[in-house]
C-alpha cells in the first residue's frame, strides 16, 4: 500500500484525510496549530510528522490543502520543506487555491526535484469533504490524470480534467469569482432591502421565483431568514483572498476586471469593519450598517 502524507488538516483537509483512511490508505499528517483536532484520525491509524521534509521522506504521495499561495510555497520550498525530503517519483497534489503563475513555478520545482505534480483544487463545502463528495478541478497531463483518478475518487464525487498543470487553479478562480461574486452581489441587494424596509422572506421568495434564483441565494437564505450562517461556512478573509487571486490572474492575462475589482473592494471593506474570519453571510449586516458616502 502506498503511503500518503498530508499537509493542511483544516475543515476541508480533515474530511479528505478521514476518507483516505476509510479507503485503507496509510496516512501521515503534518502537525500544525491550524489543524482541526486529530483525535479521530489518529484513532483510525494516522501518524504525525513534525516537518514537511520528514513527511515527504516517507510518502509516495503528498497532498497539500493549505490556505493559499504563500503557504504552498513555504511548505514546499521553505526551510525543512517538502522538496528537501522528496523521493524520486513522489506525486505532489495541491488541493489548495493558488495563483496560477505560482503553480507553474511550483510544478517546475517539483519536477526538477524528481517528483510529479498536479493541481486539484476543490469546490463545495466541509460537509461534502466529510462525505467524500467534493468536486475536484485537476490540472495534469492525460496520463497522470488517469493514474490518479482512483486516489482522487476516495474523497471526490466529480473529478474534472481542466487541462494541463495550472488549469485546475485557473478554473477554481473562475468558479470562485462567479460564486463568491454572486454571494456578494446578493448580500448588497439584501442589505439595501433591509434598509428599505423590504421583508427578508419576501425578498428571498421573489428572487427565487425569477432570475435571482441560484446557489448563492440558497446559501444566503438561512441567514436572511434567521441569521443562521451554516448555509455558507466560508470566511470573508478567504473570499477576499480568492478574489485577490482572481484579479491577479485577470491582470496577468490582460482580461477586463471592472466588476471583479469592485467585488474585491467590497470584501476588503467588510474585512476592515470587523472580524475577517466571520462567515460570508454576515457581510449582509456589515453592508447594511454603512452610511452612503
Amino acid at each position: 500500500m502506498k503511503h500518503i502524507g498530508m499537509i493542511g488538516i483544516g475543515m476541508m483537509g480533515h474530511g479528505i484525510a478521514s476518507n483516505l483512511l476509510k479507503h485503507g490508505w496509510r496516512l501521515s499528517v503534518l502537525e500544525h496549530p491550524g489543524n482541526q483536532p486529530l483525535t479521530d484520525l489518529l484513532a483510525a491509524g494516522a501518524r504525525t510528522c513534525q516537518t514537511p521534509k520528514e513527511l515527504a521522506a516517507q510518502s509516495d504521495v503528498v497532498i497539500l490543502c493549505v490556505t493559499g499561495t504563500p503557504q504552498v510555497e513555504a511548505v514546499l520550498m521553505g526551510h525543512e520543506g517538502v522538496l528537501q525530503g522528496l523521493q524520486a517519483g513522489t506525486l505532489v497534489i495541491d488541493c489548495s487555491t493558488a495563483v496560477p503563475a505560482s503553480t507553474d513555478k511550483v510544478a517546475q520545482a517539483v519536477n526538477a526535484a524528481g517528483g510529479r505534480f498536479l493541481d486539484a483544487p476543490m469546490t463545495r463545502t466541509p460537509k461534502e469533504a466529510a462525505l467524500g463528495k467534493l468536486n475536484l478541478l485537476v490540472g495534469a497531463d492525460d496520463a497522470l490524470f488517469e493514474q490518479c483518478k482512483p486516489l482522487l475518487s476516495c474523497f471526490a464525487e466529480n473529478i474534472v480534467h481542466a487541462g494541463p498543470v495550472g488549469s485546475g487553479h485557473r478554473m477554481k478562480l473562475l468558479h470562485n469569482y462567479v460564486s463568491l461574486g454572486s454571494v456578494t452581489l446578493l448580500a448588497e441587494a439584501a442589505a439595501c432591502a433591509q434598509r428599505a424596509g423590504v421583508n427578508a422572506q419576501t425578498f428571498v421568495d421573489v428572487l427565487a421565483m425569477g432570475g435571482g434564483w441560484g446557489a448563492a441565494l440558497d446559501r444566503l437564505k438561512p441567514f436572511l431568514a434567521n441569521h443562521d450562517t451554516s448555509g455558507l461556512r466560508f470566511s470573508m478573509a478567504n473570499a477576499l483572498k480568492d478574489l485577490s487571486y482572481y484579479n491577479e490572474m485577470a491582470l496577468n492575462t490582460d482580461a477586463d476586471r471592472t466588476v471583479a475589482l469592485a467585488i474585491q473592494q467590497t470584501l476588503q471593506t467588510a474585512c476592515a469593519e470587523g472580524d475577517p474570519q466571520a462567515l460570508m453571510p454576515e457581510i449582509v449586516d456589515r453592508i447594511a450598517k454603512r452610511t452612503a458616502a
